[in-house]
């Protein structure tokens, strides 16, 4: 799927730039408008960042849970720490492996949490925040030469951004 974004100040902006592209003969099919009173970014399908964080999170968890256990567990067999003499060796090296296990959530929250905070979003992160100012979101979806048409309309509406994307699947 191909987007192409204009950020507009105000509702009757975005309307017009709508009713001007639905004039051109760009289907309403082809053409959406976000922000209050319309569609929101949730429903149109901005990533929510704080979504995308807690699934890198548990992703990372997967892996670095039990490999922060055998790190532990390995180290303390070697090093022979004794931290409680009741326990025994083989207690020891259990304990040592669970705080690597908690040393491996840690990371995971940590590090792939903040990751996909900061870089999961992509460029949804700004738009929500446009949104939130009360901004409006006029999108049109569709080929390059749809897009081709579209620009020269939006850029009438001197929006404060005007980009097209292309989603990877």
């Amino acid at each position: 799927m191909s987007y192409l974004i204009a950020v507009l100040p105000d509702r009757i902006q975005a309307e017009e730039a709508y009713t001007s592209l639905e004039k051109a003969g760009i289907s309403t099919d082809l053409l959406t408008i976000v922000g209050r009173g319309y569609k929101s970014a949730d429903e149109f399908g901005f990533v929510d960042p704080g979504q995308q964080a807690k699934k890198q999170a548990i992703f990372m968890a997967a892996w670095l849970i039990p490999f922060g256990f055998a790190a532990g567990f390995t180290f303390n067999a070697i090093a022979h720490t004794n931290v409680f003499t009741w326990t025994g060796q083989f207690g020891n090296n259990i304990l040592g492996g669970f705080l690597g296990a908690m040393g491996g959530s840690m990371g995971s929250i940590f590090v792939g949490g903040g990751v996909g905070l900061s870089q999961g979003s992509g460029d949804a992160l700004p738009y929500r925040n446009r949104l939130q100012e009360g901004k409006y979101l006029v999108i049109v979806n569709g080929s390059k030469p749809t897009h081709n048409k579209a620009t020269p309309i939006l850029r009438q509406f001197n929006p404060e951004t005007l980009q097209g994307y292309t989603e990877q699947f």
